[in-house]
């Protein structure tokens, strides 16, 4: 029997069809349960192994705009789901952690697109705000206010990063001074999909010159506590282990009430504060990988003055030339391993630049059907 080789064939494949692979292996398993991206991913997976098994073969990788824009859709509900929890999970934090009220705060960083000059700007939101809108969008809601006067006209700002914080509004025993709430960007996301399709952490780890590349792969849904000092660390991460929600704080948010609601479920957890995990850079922070109702969540606790020195950095050129570098170092692994630059080329092409040429590779032909 020939095996399906394009994604509309792939879609349609049943459960129990000896060419159907369990979605559990995606990588995006643990943020979404949206059937199609999964099957997309999985379609690439299948692809992927194909070709290393036949590289003296030539190869056919096709779509359709049609099962593309579908995707793009599944990708954005899936943004939309995962901010929500993000939200209540926030939300919930600041409840059994700061003992007192709190403020929602938007902030973003924008930048100056002709001078590279950047600021910080940050305005009050309100809670239903949340819901109705994408952290993205209440950061461009805000950055639309400003323009540069150039001999040419109105210049709009450029987004740089943006998020949604949560402040106490009176101090508070653990010392926490905020909680920061972040997604990666839609391009950041795909570009961690093909890192786990190539299994870039083992070949990061098994090559000396390629390991520093490890630090760049990180969770699409991420928190950040806000500590004083560094003594209030260890003490906030005992707090997060030993939180436990009631049913009526549950229902207040919106949140199933479950045992997968009412703890966090610790499934990894590094200290670059204390110990041996201690960077030559001098940042710090406990970073913690959680499950909590149906997701995965980084959570990272950090010292204030950490906090400040790497938004610093965020404010200044260096944050552009920190990009560039990681980019150096996807480009490298791409020349390496010529496959995962096509594949990080191909979802470029799909998603963002439809209309162009598709990218190629000797031995694989790419091609989108209208």
């Amino acid at each position: 029997m020939s095996l399906c080789r394009s994604f509309h064939c792939f879609y349609a494949l049943a459960v129990d069809s000896p060419d159907f692979v369990d979605r559990r292996l995606s990588p995006l398993w643990t943020v979404t349960r949206e059937p199609l991206i999964h099957q997309f991913v999985g379609y690439l997976q299948d692809n992927r192994r194909r070709i290393l098994e036949a590289p003296d073969e030539v190869h056919v990788l096709e779509f359709s705009r049609t099962r593309i824009l579908e995707i793009q859709h599944a990708f954005r509900r899936l943004v939309r789901r995962g901010e929500e929890r993000l939200h209540q999970l926030s939300q919930l934090l600041a409840v059994g952690l700061f003992d007192a009220p709190y403020d929602l705060v938007s902030v973003v960083v924008g930048q100056d697109g002709t001078r590279g000059e950047r600021f910080t700007l940050s305005q009050p939101i309100r809670k239903s705000q949340l819901y109705g809108l994408t952290d993205r969008d209440l950061g461009q809601r805000l950055l639309g206010r400003v323009r540069f006067e150039r001999e040419s006209g109105w210049e709009p700002a450029r987004l740089i990063a943006n998020a949604v914080e949560y402040v106490p509004t009176a101090p508070n025993p653990l010392g926490i001074h905020k909680i920061m709430s972040r997604i990666k960007a839609e391009e950041e996301i795909w570009n961690k999909v093909v890192d786990e399709i190539f299994e870039v952490d083992a070949v990061v780890e098994r090559d000396k010159e390629l390991r520093h590349l490890s630090r760049y792969v990180k969770d699409v849904f991420g928190l950040k506590v806000v500590v004083g000092d560094v003594d209030g660390v260890r003490p906030v991460m005992e707090r997060l282990t030993q939180l436990r929600w009631s049913s009526e704080q549950l229902m207040d948010h919106r949140v199933r009430d479950s045992a997968s609601c009412r703890r966090l479920s610790f499934l990894e957890t590094k200290d670059y504060v204390h110990g041996d995990h201690l960077k030559d850079s001098g940042w710090k922070a406990i970073k913690s990988v959680v499950k909590w109702w149906d997701r995965v969540f980084e959570i990272q606790v950090q010292p204030l003055p950490n906090y400040y020195r790497e938004r610093e950095r965020l404010t200044r050129e260096s944050h552009a030339a920190f990009k560039e570098r990681r980019e150096r170092l996807r480009d490298e692994l791409g020349q390496r391993l010529p496959l995962m630059g096509l594949y990080h080329q191909m979802l470029h092409w799909l998603f963002l630049r439809p209309d162009d040429s598709p990218p190629q590779l000797e031995g694989v032909k790419v091609v989108l059907h209208d």
